[in-house]
């Protein structure tokens, strides 16, 4: 077995690799970079789970970041169990072939009760006072201890939020290489996210993104170097490219105007109710998964959706099927945004009765991706002065809701998850292995068997 690091670079793509990316332009130069053919959708957890068990959405199951719990009648995002994934994953198919095979997983999602021997992901504290306190969650247990005493806590609102930072890729990548320094894993999977956030906020926008290419250009850096000085082979890869957008589409308000969605009113705000509603959409970056709830309004639902600006595909089953979304967990339709485009999840018409939630960082509460969360509300004055003065109050035992969240999804102006056609923006791998990238372009599910090459061939 060959040791094998693998280094998720969120967000990059060859048009961003140059004059700002000095050591992964000069990396690259000594071995080669294809094209990886995206995924539907191109965000994170279906794209991971398509590289990592070589399988479509279609047979793994994971059809976007989130997905409507039929059984429960609850939309859920970031589910963090490994059993939700329904493949083998390339570190089993590894094992079979050398029981001495052992893997570390960095923060690639669904990384809790996986079949990897050491894991490290975000996993915060929800204490019964209202409070969210950072922290991680690993495998064995102990790891968590260990990393934090050396590392510092992890810095959860560095790795999501309008304080989204560097710091948080750094915390990563130290974590990885003492990971290795204790217990040398023979596959390593590191994320990197760094590039998603400034990207989302301004997306192509070289003034606003330059400095983070030549942070994350560091990082992979001081990584590669790392890894190569302990006899390690190191892939680049990457899961989507970003582009530039600037039509938020707001999908659910559009249903709601039409009278399939049903709210519930609680204290005066308004509550999605799925469950009754005969239509609404789980909106994730540029593609919906819409659910009808009743089958005689399919055609209705997918006609207006089909007439609605900025969509560019609704899929049916024939259409999920060619795209390789025929799963039980997604949507009876699938609207696809156009290039310009993105989808919100907002289903209020009046600001004034959006839900709490809506004003805060609340990944788990929010019926779909909510990128505005990065953004701090430009309405606020002295923005540290407010937040500081509410963790004050936090911290005196008061229930506070820190509710520097915008809704304004102008402010959002990049996004993914449509099928990018244009290679400058679409994700890649880089090796070392030339005699392992016989072409210039693979397919999503083949960076499975290029993983296991490297580690055996």
């Amino acid at each position: 077995m060959k040791k094998t690091v693998v280094l998720n670079v969120v967000g990059l793509t060859p048009g961003l690799i140059g004059e700002h990316t000095p050591f992964l332009k000069q990396w690259r130069e000594q071995g080669k970079e294809v094209s990886v053919g995206p995924v539907l959708p191109a965000v994170t957890c279906s794209t991971q789970a398509t590289y990592l068990t070589g399988k479509w959405p279609s047979e793994h199951g994971i059809v976007a970041n989130g997905w409507y719990f039929r059984d429960e009648c609850e939309i859920k995002l970031w589910r963090q169990s490994n059993k939700l994934v329904e493949a083998p994953k390339v570190w089993d198919h590894a094992r079979e072939r050398n029981p001495e095979f052992t893997c570390a997983n960095l923060f690639w999602w669904y990384n809790m009760y996986s079949t990897v021997d050491y894991s490290v992901t975000p996993r915060p504290m929800y204490p019964a006072d209202g409070r969210k306190l950072p922290d991680c969650y690993t495998q064995p247990m102990e790891l968590r201890d260990r990393l934090q005493q050396e590392l510092g806590q992890f810095p959860l609102f560095k790795f999501w939020g309008p304080n989204t930072s560097i710091e948080c890729s750094e915390w990563i990548a130290e974590s990885a290489k003492r990971v290795e320094e204790w217990h040398a894993p023979t596959l390593t999977l590191i994320y990197l996210p760094h590039l998603d956030y400034n990207m989302q906020r301004h997306g192509l926008d070289w003034t606003r993104i330059t400095p983070d290419l030549k942070e994350i250009d560091r990082v992979c850096a001081d990584l590669i170097q790392f890894y190569e000085a302990r006899g390690a082979q190191c892939i680049v890869l990457s899961e989507y490219g970003i582009t530039t957008v600037s039509r938020p589409i707001h999908i659910n308000r559009l249903l709601r105007e039409h009278k399939y969605i049903t709210v519930k009113v609680e204290q005066g705000l308004e509550q999605l109710d799925a469950g009754a509603s005969r239509a609404f959409a789980m909106a994730d970056h540029q593609l919906a998964h819409v659910y009808v709830n009743n089958p005689a309004d399919l055609p209705a639902v997918r006609a207006l959706l089909e007439k609605t600006e900025g969509i560019e595909l609704v899929l049916d089953e024939a259409g999920k099927k060619k795209y390789h979304l025929d799963h039980a967990r997604a949507g009876e339709l699938v609207a696809v945004a156009d290039k310009d485009s993105w989808f919100t999840y907002y289903y209020w018409l009046d600001d004034a009765k959006a839900p709490d939630y809506a004003r805060t960082v609340d990944i788990h509460r929010k019926p779909g991706y909510d990128p505005v969360e990065m953004v701090p509300d430009p309405a606020i004055r002295n923005l540290m002065l407010t937040v500081g003065s509410k963790l004050l109050r936090r911290k005196l035992g008061f229930r506070v809701l820190m509710d520097v969240t915008p809704l304004d999804a102008t402010l959002i102006h990049g996004s993914h998850g449509r099928l990018e056609e244009a290679r400058e923006h679409r994700p890649l791998l880089i090796s070392p292995r030339k005699d392992l990238l016989t072409q210039d372009h693979v397919e999503p599910t083949s960076v499975h068997d290029l993983m296991l090459a490297h580690l055996f061939e």
